[in-house]
């Protein structure tokens, strides 16, 4: 048996999944704690591997691995490779009024989307770049080259400085229509054009694990070029062109593949690559699952007795809408944004109401998302740690009006990755995996709770 290993070093944690190269199956996994915050020692998720590996049974028997890990956060090295500073990450909002700035500086959002397929927001790396060297120009001039969390999860364990073109397109200083670094805005942004990785293509190597890593291996691992999360999910759980997939994850995101780049001058869609060769506009929103995780610290309930509660009122919560801006909001752009509750009356000022609320704005808050992309599919992939809720599942296809496919629970992001571990090994395209498991939910569609969200967030 050939075995492959993914790993999907996440916001708050990292997973190492080991499977079967040829079929896909899991032979083991591990998985171990990051730290809280918006920004992290990126030490601590080299600690994390180390652990998680160490729970998987290490990389014995493994042939190739590849790094999946989360978009955006800004990994300042100096002239000896040492970090500078802590990683500011992609929900770290402090350069929001940077980006503003970078939107102003080179003639408006349009210029910006026609350059790299995105307006920037405070997610995107180039906008931490900005902030760096407006707040701390000392860190900036110490800061000889830039890279993203997998690239220098991949870094130290091969030595090679690369990156692949789903993650350098979250960065605002890379364009998936022309594959090339946009040197220019980068230097706009920080005023000097740190190294940057090299950007591999879909199936190139990043080398291979080095005995001076530190990570122990009984032979010839071999590095893929890893990804962002949000591009390995996609390839963890198969979506092709035409297929939408909505992630209920720490962020929500919505994204489809698709075989054509785009540039959305709104900011709206990001217009990222994926990790195939081909492209995956994006939607990403700022709250997500942790709506609920709030929601249930607030009635003293857990996740579980949250989802009963939600079930037990009615469609539209009797007129009370959650409008979901916990921690700001990306899309649409509202860093400083909070959270608010509207209908809130004697009737509705119950456990059930607001549980139902939450859950409900939480998806039309998605929803947007999804409708932001202008597709029209037959279906819903829906992913990530928040659709393991039923009640997420049973609601969700009547808020998106249409049905909602929910894939075995698995890791897709580090799934991911093993399957780009796995085309490393051979093929033309990455390994057709059986995925088994999947539940299918249908409802009739609830306009009226949309149109009801949308009054609410007007007024927010």
């Amino acid at each position: 048996m050939t075995l492959v290993a993914g790993v999907d070093s996440s916001t708050q944690s990292c997973k190492v999944v080991i499977r079967d190269a040829r079929t896909g199956a899991l032979v083991r996994q591990g998985r171990a704690t990051h730290p809280d915050g918006t920004e992290v020692d990126p030490a601590a998720w080299w600690e994390a591997l180390r652990e998680a590996l160490e729970r998987a049974g290490g990389l014995d028997g493994v042939e190739a691995m590849s790094i999946g890990a989360q978009q955006h956060g800004m990994v300042c090295l100096d002239a000896d490779g040492q970090v500078v500073r802590k990683a500011l990450l992609w929900n770290d909002t402090r350069s929001a009024g940077a980006a503003a700035d970078l939107i102003g500086e080179l003639g408006g959002p349009q210029r910006w989307a026609e350059a790299v397929g995105s307006v920037p927001v405070a997610s995107f790396t180039v906008t931490k770049l900005r902030w760096l060297a407006e707040h701390e120009p000392d860190s900036a001039r110490r800061t000889e080259r830039v890279c993203l969390p997998h690239d220098w999860l991949t870094w130290r364990l091969g030595g090679e400085f690369v990156t692949d073109r789903g993650d350098a397109s979250g960065t605002g200083y890379w364009s998936p229509a022309t594959g090339d670094y946009r040197t220019d805005l980068l230097r706009t942004a920080f005023g000097a054009t740190p190294g940057l990785p090299a950007v591999l293509g879909p199936r190139e190597s990043a080398g291979q694990v080095r005995p001076a890593s530190g990570i122990p291996a009984a032979g010839t691992v071999r590095l893929a070029p890893g990804t962002g999360d949000n591009m390995a999910a996609a390839l963890g759980v198969g979506a092709l062109p035409g297929d939408v997939v909505v992630s209920i994850g720490t962020s929500g995101t919505a994204f489809a593949v698709a075989e054509s780049p785009s540039a959305d001058p709104s900011g709206s869609v990001a217009g990222f690559a994926d990790a195939t060769g081909r492209f995956l506009p994006l939607v990403a929103t700022l709250n997500a699952a942790r709506v609920l995780d709030a929601t249930a610290r607030m009635l003293g309930v857990g996740l579980d007795v949250l989802d009963r509660l939600a079930l037990s009122a009615p469609a539209g919560a009797g007129g009370l809408v959650y409008v979901p801006y916990l921690e700001g909001e990306r899309t649409p752009n509202l860093p400083t944004a909070t959270g608010s509750l509207h209908g809130l009356t004697l009737a509705t000022s119950t456990p059930e109401h607001l549980a139902r609320a939450a859950v409900e704005g939480m998806l039309c808050h998605l929803a947007d998302a999804f409708d932001a992309l202008g597709l029209d599919p037959a279906r819903v992939l829906l992913i990530g740690g928040g659709a393991r809720s039923e009640a997420v599942r049973r609601i969700a296809p009547a808020v998106f009006g249409r049905p909602v496919v929910v894939p075995e629970p698995g890791e897709y992001v580090a799934d991911g990755a093993a399957r780009q571990a796995a085309w490393l090994l051979g093929g033309d395209e990455p390994p057709a995996w059986e995925a088994g498991g999947a539940e299918h939910y249908e409802a009739d569609p609830a306009p009226q709770v949309r149109a009801r969200y949308a009054e609410a967030r007007s007024l927010r």
